[in-house]
């Protein structure tokens, strides 16, 4: 087993030394096709390269893994330390966990299971397990499970909720009930599990002694990693949004304003879900919009709780070293069509947050907080930016813009992906593409996202908002493809005159 092992490890490490010496001769290749004159610093050209739109962009970036590393290096270590030595005076009386399961695989459903039992047979606090399940298969499967793996522990108890499978929300919201029925403490916690996110040793263990020392944290996330079940591709493209979340949360945990709490597993007062706004929030939560009128939130419940427990003047947090694993399995076997699926749905669901954030809770937020609100609706238009800009110039100036333009853009990707070792995660060659890939292709889903925010689907539930096809729908659709439509026109012009004033 070790031997198989070894030579694992060396195939990976020679593959990705391969792939990051095929990406330096791309760049040189790249550079040797740049002239000279577009790389000196006295020529005009070289204003365009820098601009100002680059240098407001990436001075966000650097600022965010600034924050990030204090927290991950700094401010958090001695949280940990003051966690530890406390010791067992930090744990809370009873532990929660509500599992949601619907068309999960056997095979994954039994390790989540069996990691669930496994940590909470770990920690010397009762525990009950409360699985919302819609299949009868899934409750004589998960008691076997259970049989197999706890030992000796009365105090750990499972409770079965039958969903109706007309979502998640619904299978949470039972689940919720049937928690506020059994009147968990004030010190009580509670862990909401996706039933495809297996817990690593020591997950909840870590992040539930946290709750005592954070007496305004009314809510947690985890750091995760995760399993793709496709190719090379989406699994490297998996792997580098999980780098990209865990700096974002570790730079806004150090405000303690983490923007979103993550469905695939977060932590909970338990107290906070006997609230019936909480159960509503979750269950049924919606959006008044100035154009599309009212309409329910299909996706995004992660969302939904943590809107709740900012109104209600809670904090949230990142715990970065409780982890996970997500079995991640993509809506297609093509990277194209999957991941154009799965960001319409991330960023609908952030879009649709961010404009109700925004509105009514200014003074919860914070200044920091607010712009980095405000910023999401920006960046889906810079990062466009220099991408139209360099085909423009190319076509109506000189092809030098477009060579200059991605070798500009493979040596910062690099550079960018490189300092992801410091995040603790690991680093791949294709990184700087799929970053790429991220930012471009990324963009243009969040514009469609943003002027079509009643337009929701999960992927694997394939349900969809009921919509009634009257006039107002009608009416609804074809406005928001004129008003899309409409910014983009704005959006060339503002390239166009860019390009003007450079000339």
């Amino acid at each position: 087993m070790s031997v198989k092992f070894v030579a694992k490890s060396k195939n990976t490490f020679c593959s990705k030394a391969f792939g990051w010496l095929m990406l330096l001769t791309l760049i040189i290749f790249l550079a040797s096709l740049v002239d000279r004159e577009y790389l000196d610093s006295s020529s005009h050209q070289f204003i365009f390269l820098i601009g100002v739109v680059g240098t407001w962009r990436y001075s966000n970036n650097i600022l965010h893994y600034i924050r990030g590393m204090y927290f991950l290096y700094w401010a958090f270590p001695r949280l940990r330390k003051l966690a530890d030595k406390m010791g067992d005076q930090t744990l809370p009386s009873h532990i929660f966990m509500v599992v949601t399961s619907f068309r999960i695989p056997p095979e994954t459903t039994y390790k989540v299971y069996q990691s669930i039992f496994q940590e909470l047979s770990s920690i010397p606090v009762p525990s009950t397990i409360i699985a919302s399940i819609v299949e009868a298969g899934d409750e004589y499967f998960i008691k076997q499970i259970m049989r197999e793996e706890i030992k000796d522990r009365p105090d750990i108890t499972l409770v079965i909720v039958r969903a109706r499978g007309t979502g998640k929300r619904d299978g949470l919201a039972h689940a919720f009930r049937a928690l506020s029925r059994r009147a968990p403490a004030h010190d009580a916690v509670a862990c909401v599990v996706d039933g495809d996110t297996m817990m690593l040793p020591g997950c909840v263990d870590k992040a539930c002694r946290l709750f005592a020392l954070l007496p305004n944290v009314g809510g947690m996330t985890t750091n995760e990693y995760c399993i793709v079940k496709g190719g090379r591709l989406l699994t490297s493209w998996h792997n580098m949004r999980f780098v990209q979340r865990h700096i974002s949360m570790c730079s806004m945990s150090l405000s303690h304003q983490v923007l979103t709490l993550t469905g695939r597993l977060s932590f909970f007062r338990a107290s906070l879900m006997m609230d019936l706004d909480f159960i509503r929030d979750v269950e049924a939560d919606y959006l008044q919009h100035w154009r599309l009128g009212k309409f329910q939130f299909l996706t995004g419940d992660d969302k939904s709780s943590w809107f709740s427990l900012k109104r209600a003047g809670w904090d949230t947090f990142y715990v970065p070293d409780s982890y996970t694993l997500t079995v991640e399995h993509p809506p297609s076997k093509y990277f194209l069509k999957a991941t154009r699926q799965l960001m319409f749905r991330w960023y609908g669901n952030s879009l649709r947050q961010n404009f109700r954030a925004v509105k009514l809770l200014r003074k919860q937020l914070g200044l920091f907080t607010l712009y980095v609100l405000y910023d999401q609706r920006v960046s889906m238009w810079t990062s466009l930016f220099g991408l139209t800009v360099a085909l423009t110039a190319s076509l109506l100036i000189s092809i030098q813009f477009l060579y200059i333009y991605f070798l500009w853009i493979l040596i910062t990707r690099s550079i960018v992906c490189m300092l992801f070792v410091f995040s603790k995660h690991p680093v791949d060659p294709l990184y700087p593409f799929a970053l790429y890939y991220n930012q471009i292709i990324g963009s243009m889903m969040k514009i469609n996202a943003v002027f079509h925010l009643d337009r929701q689907q999960w992927t694997r539930q394939k349900t969809t908002l009921n919509q009634n096809i009257s006039f107002d729908t009608k009416l609804n659709r074809w406005t928001s493809k004129i008003t899309m439509l409409s910014a983009i026109a704005i959006f060339l012009c503002i390239v166009s005159l860019a390009i003007d004033i450079n000339k």
